[in-house]
């Protein structure tokens, strides 16, 4: 498979009075998968939709290896592409789809049907390659899909939200096939999802959309544990919004002093973020600030919901070893781990 560079440089799109689009800037390296997530009508499908060269942009430029395909068509930029539906042909088998588009190329019959099985067998459906999509499970057929876009050898591949109309498990172990054949086979991919645990699981960096601007691009560890903002904060992962006071760049929040990550707040009454990992569950203490109202057992940890006197709900996730006698009702003391926290705006 090829490999390119995918640059997003200034992209913007508007649809009347809505801001799709605004200033769009991304580059992709060669063999990176990058994620664009964020919540409906953030933007990530209209960018996608642009690169692919079925959406118009208002300014800005797609790059392919350098070259500007701004007003290239869609059928010229050699870019593959999974959708949502799985838009397979009912009237082909799955050798017969997988082989369409090698066969608008004019590829010799022979020589795409062969190419067609080798994919097959690639994603794990060399004994489905008779059998048509109605014949084929929802994973299977977004199997074929992955197949067909990956016939032609694309520079890009373009996945947009390709799992979401798929259950749990089959949905987790089909985004795992994805990053495999995308790592064996090296080739450039922009993944669009709204879902949170897809994108931190499987891209070498997630960007984060809201409102058509992108918050933050990084690594998933990154993203996590230095969100630039805080809807990144709160987008990625579950948190806790705790009221506190700022003072030069110290925050008090559940008598705690905590130092707080660079920010341009003015002192007074914030809203302070902290993750329920880093919030202890002290049992038998005589010094308690908080009375449990639930705890989920999730296997090795479990998750904690406490109200604090004050009537603030926190949730902490604590390993469970240490949980079992914890009973809804018992009161505890809350600690938050001593180290920098991220302040919002009240």
């Amino acid at each position: 498979m090829s490999s390119a560079t995918l640059e997003i440089q200034g992209i913007s799109r508007r649809f009347g009075d809505v801001v799709a689009l605004d200033e769009l800037d991304i580059k992709i390296e060669p063999g990176e998968l990058v994620a664009l997530l964020g919540p409906s009508g953030c933007g990530k499908t209209t960018a996608l939709r642009i690169v692919a060269g079925l959406e118009s942009t208002d300014s800005g430029h797609v790059l392919l290896r350098g070259k500007d395909m701004t007003e290239v068509s869609a059928n010229h930029r050699n870019m593959g592409m999974v959708f949502q539906a799985y838009s397979l042909f009912p009237n082909l088998n799955a050798e017969e789809n997988v082989a369409f588009g090698l066969q608008m190329r004019k590829v010799p019959k022979l020589n795409r049907l062969a190419k067609a099985r080798e994919l097959l067998e690639v994603v794990g459906l060399n004994t489905q390659a008779k059998r048509f999509p109605h014949q084929l499970s929802g994973g299977q057929q977004q199997r074929v899909a992955l197949a067909r876009a990956l016939a032609i050898e694309p520079d890009v591949l373009l996945l947009d939200e390709p799992l979401s109309a798929l259950d749990a498990q089959v949905r987790a172990n089909l985004r795992e096939e994805i990053r495999r054949l995308q790592l064996s086979l090296g080739t450039t991919t922009l993944f669009v999802t709204h879902d949170q645990e897809e994108a931190m699981s499987i891209s070498d960096r997630v960007g984060v959309m809201n409102n058509g601007r992108l918050e933050q691009i990084a690594s998933p560890d990154e993203l996590y544990n230095k969100p630039a903002s805080a809807f990144v904060a709160s987008f990625v992962g579950l948190m806790n919004r705790l009221p506190g006071v700022l003072d030069s760049k110290i925050v008090e929040v559940l008598g705690q002093r905590i130092s707080v990550a660079d920010n341009n707040l003015s002192d007074g009454v914030v809203k302070v973020l902290i993750r329920p990992e880093r919030v202890s569950v002290i049992q038998d203490s005589q010094d308690t600030n908080a009375t449990v109202i639930t705890r989920s057992f999730l296997g090795a940890s479990s998750r904690v919901i406490c109200q604090m006197r004050d009537g603030t709900v926190i949730q902490s996730l604590v390993p469970s070893a240490g949980t079992g006698s914890l009973n809804p009702g018992d009161e505890v003391k809350l600690i938050i781990d001593e180290h920098d926290v991220l302040v919002a705006s009240v």
